[in-house]
């Protein structure tokens, strides 16, 4: 009994895989290039603060600030 020849060289396997590879980088890097417009919409929607700015000194970025200092 004598095995029939494979067609398939390593070359061609990895070719493949690598094409498999880049297939799938290109599917996930998709969706992100699409901008999210329900996200532009809703931002366009909200009126701007009364007071100007909306910046606000939170515990949180208080402590933020004293990360920073040397």
């Amino acid at each position: 009994m004598s095995q029939p020849k494979s067609k398939l060289s390593r070359r061609t396997l990895f070719a493949g895989a690598a094409t498999v590879g880049a297939a799938a980088a290109a599917v996930t890097l998709i969706p992100s290039a699409v901008p999210d417009l329900d996200a532009q919409k809703t931002q366009a929607l909200n009126p701007p603060p009364e007071r100007g700015g909306g910046y606000q000194l939170t515990e949180h970025v208080k402590r933020y600030y004293k990360t920073t200092l040397i």
